[in-house]
């Protein structure tokens, strides 16, 4: 019996669900939920990310025009005191605007709902943190994602290459490193100067961990290689090389990412 096409399904979808799983835990995932407040149920979005060439803009649909909100933001990790924004009720569309700030800015903040003598905080008593970001243009970011979709399938599919009587490791783990350093270390440094101004912000010159846990991917699948030129049956390499690479995926995107320091910004 063939194997590959059993074997191919299940490591797209590993891909793709450590794909949206990473996506959905990361930090620039937008908070969403539904409340009951005045009687009603409300549903919110609040973003935490934004492009830092426009303000964020605010909108909550409360179908109430006795229903007010304030939104009450600050830069974040700093000491500031808290902006008030009184937000605009239009015929029951609440909205109001933040500022943009610099690329790799922080804010934090929070939106509260008063109707009465009742109020309501979204998205709760912890604030939402939003990262502002430059624009990045899709001949970087689309060949980053697709690269590093790739990286991540290949590595997979390597992985279960073992389950084979006479694995063939080879091509497979060429392809593997081939879309790693593509995505990860030749279009990931593009859109991220594009987007923070920076090209590397990990190991060795900061503590960047979507840039690091892309090293470890990679020097797992280099050493992998390295053995694999060594013993063709390597199989216990390639293994930990997909494990490390599958781990690495599961950590959320951009956590621990690019943060301004506003202590040097005037």
């Amino acid at each position: 019996m063939n194997k590959n096409p059993l074997l191919w399904l299940i490591a797209v979808l590993i891909t793709m669900g450590t794909a949206y799983y990473q996506r959905a835990t990361g930090p620039t995932y937008p908070i969403d939920g539904r409340v009951n407040f005045a009687g009603q149920e409300i549903t919110y979005e609040l973003q935490r990310s934004q492009s830092s060439n426009s303000p964020l803009r605010i909108e909550l649909r409360v179908h109430d025009e006795r229903i007010a909100g304030k939104v009450r933001w600050k830069r974040y990790p700093t000491n500031d005191p808290q902006t008030e924004i009184t937000m605009l009720n239009e015929n029951g569309l609440l909205r109001a605007d933040i500022p943009p700030q610099p690329p790799a800015g922080k804010i934090q903040y929070q939106v509260e709902l008063t109707s009465d003598e009742s109020s309501l905080l979204l998205p709760g008593s912890e604030p939402a943190i939003l990262r502002f970001k430059d624009d990045v243009p899709l001949w970087a970011l689309v060949p980053h994602v697709l690269f590093m979709f790739l990286a991540m399938l290949f590595s997979t599919r390597t992985g279960l290459e073992c389950f084979h009587k006479n694995p063939r490791y080879k091509n497979l783990t060429h392809l593997t490193v081939g879309f790693l350093i593509l995505g990860g270390f030749i279009f990931g440094p593009i859109v991220q100067r594009y987007a923070f101004g920076d090209f590397w912000t990990g190991f060795p010159v900061g503590f960047d961990l979507t840039d690091n846990k892309t090293l470890l991917a990679l020097i797992g699948w280099l050493v992998a290689l390295m053995m694999l030129k060594k013993s063709p049956h390597s199989h216990t390499w390639i293994i930990v090389a997909a494990v490390v690479m599958l781990v690495v995926f599961l950590i959320p995107h951009s956590l621990v990412g690019s943060e301004l320091d506003y202590s040097k910004v005037n």
